[in-house]
């Protein structure tokens, strides 16, 4: 039996997540109460795989409570559970209440950050203990549903599923990244006028970068350590990993090393999903070639 437990913030895209769930072949139960989650397992089996809402306004939520099930469920045999965290930034919900003129559910008498701020630090726990961590700040509904397709489609292959993304450090450690590699170090496009205004993906930009001296030899380094990494994370029972690579503007190198290690993992058979953070933010994800 599969389950998907959702959380998360109010605002943050739990309805939209369970909507695509449930568009994937789940059976999708929203503000179900902790308590009755044990009740509902242990019943017959499940034609399909369950996705679950869970929201930090039921009567019976805390933290705790919710970290003692994930606990539990993954001890369970013949469960597969992972727990799906929709992260997003205060300033954002607090737009998106305005945009809505929605009374936060925290605070239904006051003004909307007060709720958002006691529920981001009701939450905080949940967070860290997430299985897979998805930030909507700059993510659109349809972004959002394709990333939910990414981790969660059935589909043949390896038990865990990698995410690469792309960054720049300009602007920050992603949120729920497992490794880090830093290539500022390597040939930068940026100062190449012919480059500057391409990115990681044009063959040009990739074959710039490639070119440094000492790009061999770190991406061998980099892929040597991630292979031999990756069984003995499934042993330990982890059904998600992220990996990021850090630049200067998250544009040239870091979306080149994430676009080639996106298809050397895939090729030997694990389910890989990209993001390049900085492109995504810019509308820049039409594709290599397109006016920039």
């Amino acid at each position: 039996m599969r389950v998907v437990m959702v959380t998360g913030p109010s605002g943050a895209g739990r309805s939209s997540a369970i909507n695509a769930l449930e568009d994937l072949g789940f059976e999708s139960i929203d503000n179900l109460p902790l308590s009755l989650i044990p009740r509902l397992l242990d019943g017959p089996p499940l034609p399909r795989p369950l996705a679950l809402g869970l929201d930090a306004r039921n009567r019976d939520f805390s933290s705790e409570a919710l970290i003692e099930l994930v606990d539990r469920l993954h001890r369970l045999p013949g469960v597969a559970s992972d727990l799906l965290y929709l992260d997003c930034d205060a300033d954002t919900l607090v737009r998106r209440y305005s945009e809505t003129r929605r009374r936060h559910p925290l605070s239904p008498e006051g003004a909307p950050m007060q709720g958002i701020e006691h529920e981001l630090e009701l939450l905080q726990p949940v967070r860290e203990r997430a299985d897979v961590l998805i930030d909507t700040t700059q993510l659109t509904p349809h972004q959002l549903r394709a990333e939910i397709s990414q981790w969660f489609a059935p589909r043949d292959g390896r038990p865990m599923s990698l995410a690469i993304q792309s960054f720049s450090y300009k602007r920050g450690l992603p949120r729920g990244v497992d490794m880090v590699f830093d290539c500022r170090f390597l040939a930068n496009p940026h100062w190449v006028p012919d480059l500057r205004d391409m990115d990681g993906r044009d063959a040009a930009v990739a074959e710039h970068v490639a070119a440094d001296p000492r790009y061999d030899d770190f991406f061998e380094r980099v892929r040597g350590l991630i292979s031999s990494l990756l069984d003995a994370f499934v042993d330990e029972g982890k059904t998600s990993l992220t990996i990021a690579f850090g630049c200067t503007g998250g544009k040239h190198r870091s979306v080149a090393l994430a676009e080639k290690m996106s298809r050397v993992l895939a090729e030997q058979g694990w389910r890989v999903s990209k993001r390049h953070r900085e492109l995504d933010r810019r509308g820049l994800m039409a594709g290599p070639g397109k006016q920039r």
